[in-house]
């Protein structure tokens, strides 16, 4: 994957940062295939294979996400964080009540755990790409 270049302003160099919203959005849509896949088999219990497969490379592209944010220098950080708390604290509500109607709805055992782990994943993923993506563009 290429790493994108911002616009530059009057004077400015163009600044490469590293597609971090790009694998966030991958990740993402890898994590929403999987709870679909497991929501078409509804109301019997859901075959995990490829849900698991496609959680777990959501999970790396997540966790390689964060390891090119610990990296970042000279990036607006202040306004990430900003961001990133709100959308965090608006996503994990979110989530939980998404949750709240799977255990309402009697999922049990490894599909919950499943659920429960994409869940985890959507809820950190969204806040990431809205806060990199405002960060990216502050002055």
């Amino acid at each position: 994957m290429s790493a994108t270049v911002d616009q530059p302003t009057a004077g400015d160099v163009p600044r490469r940062l590293p597609p971090v919203s790009e694998l966030a959005v991958v990740s993402l849509a890898l994590t929403i295939i999987g709870g679909v896949l497991m929501a078409s088999h509804a109301p019997r219990r859901p075959p995990l294979g490829l849900p698991v497969v496609f959680l777990a490379v959501s999970a790396l592209l997540v966790a390689a996400d964060v390891v090119i944010l610990t990296r970042l220098r000279d990036f607006a950080w202040s306004q990430f964080f900003m961001v990133a708390r709100w959308a965090l604290l608006a996503y994990v509500i979110s989530a939980g009540m998404i949750e709240l109607a799977f255990v309402r709805d009697h999922t049990r055992a490894a599909p919950l755990a499943v659920l429960t782990a994409m869940l985890v994943i959507f809820a950190v993923d969204v806040p990431l790409i809205i806060a990199y993506t405002v960060a990216r563009y502050s002055s």
